[in-house]
């Protein structure tokens, strides 16, 4: 166990947190194109430019600029220090993956830049949030409680069951759920993404109604309406069809997500997890760990729901709109870990008992070898 790795690892992810908050605030302030270069700012070396000049939309840009270098460098030195010093093969190549990811990421950004390109924006959004999850997952693997959990011993089969060579399915079908819902909040991610990138501020603009109804006319009459509505009021740009129906996309994720998160939930605190009756498939430590983690899965989805009817309700006010994207990313990282534990206890349970019944016939035969040995 390498302490100072944990901790940088923490160290790491923490500030990619940050940098998504940062770049929350750059999409929301719409300063994604404040700063025309890349990678120099306004023709200075960007880590020279002048901070007297840090005014306005350059200032979230510029500052984001800057903490992505920041995290890229300590990518850069956890992929080598993971290299050099953790003896776990698997380890050094996801500390590569890290840092392969955090240059892609950096190329995207400046591309988006260069190139002009509104579209790129969201591949960058949809990086940085499974970039975020790999930082999670690597602070994770370099902890001491992770560490336990693959030093501990063989977990013993029940005896008294039926099928002495069956796998453990106890926990399967939770296992299932909480991966779906997981990649289907990665994809309401990737949607989120999409409608943040189009620059047309809210294409619906009530809640929990939408124009008035369940689901909005979407006709060329309906969308000339809104338009109208939208430039003589707010002086909004124009919206389409597309994009209503976008966002209505958005919302009917975001119930299928309360529901199975709340599923998760309600089937953690009425199955085996419980404390004082853990599930045999599970090592000691794990369940409650799962237990803890899907109670802050719910509690984040519940304030997510809270963080999205404010973020139509206020106008799309730029702290209440990042809040947002760093509370559905909270939830991505939650959900990835929450996998990450159960399926790893899983697979060890799964492998322990197969190495258990390779074991038991050759005992078995050993053991007989002196009485025939005897007969003759």
């Amino acid at each position: 166990m390498n302490p100072w790795l944990f901790w940088f690892a923490v160290l790491t992810a923490f500030f990619t947190f940050l940098l998504l908050g940062l770049g929350g605030l750059v999409t929301s302030h719409e300063a994604g194109m404040s700063v025309p270069d890349w990678p120099n700012t306004y023709g200075d070396n960007m880590f020279l430019f002048p901070a007297s000049k840090w005014i306005g939309g350059i200032f979230y840009e510029h500052t984001h600029r800057l903490l992505a270098s920041l995290v890229g460098l300590m990518t850069t030195i956890l992929a080598v220090w993971l290299w050099l010093k953790d003896s776990r093969q698997w380890m050094h190549w996801l500390g590569v993956a890290a840092f392969l990811l955090v240059v892609a990421q950096g190329v995207l950004g400046g591309l988006r830049v260069t190139l002009h390109m509104d579209s790129l924006g969201i591949y960058h959004a949809t990086i940085a949030q499974l970039f975020f999850v790999l930082t999670c997952a690597l602070a994770l693997f370099t902890s001491r409680w992770w560490k336990g959990l693959e030093r501990r011993p063989p977990a013993r089969r029940d005896e008294n069951s039926a099928d002495k060579h069956a796998v453990p399915e106890a926990g399967a079908p939770l296992r299932g759920l909480v991966l779906f819902t997981t990649i289907l909040i990665l994809v309401q991610l990737i949607i989120a993404a999409a409608m943040r990138h189009q620059h047309a501020g809210l294409a619906i603009s009530d809640f929990p109604l939408a124009h008035g109804k369940l689901w909005p006319d979407t006709g060329a009459d309906a969308i000339a309406r809104y338009n109208a509505q939208r430039v003589s009021i707010n002086a909004e740009n124009p919206i389409t069809a597309f994009q209503i129906e976008l966002q209505m996309a958005h919302r009917v994720v975001a119930l299928a997500i309360l529901i199975c998160v709340g599923v998760v939930a309600w089937r953690v605190r009425s199955s085996g997890f419980s404390r004082s009756k853990p599930s045999r498939e599970w090592r000691d430590g794990t369940p409650n760990a799962l237990r803890q983690l899907a109670f802050v899965w719910f509690a984040l989805i519940l304030f997510q729901v809270a963080l999205g009817a404010a973020t139509i309700w206020t106008n799309k006010a730029a702290d209440v709109a990042t809040a947002h994207v760093l509370v559905g990313a909270l939830l991505l990282a939650v959900g990835a870990l929450w996998c990450a534990i159960a399926f790893r206890e899983s697979v060890a349970a799964v492998y322990d008992r197969r190495t258990e019944d390779r074991r038991s016939p050759g005992a078995a035969t050993i053991g007989a070898q002196p009485a025939v040995t005897a007969n003759k």
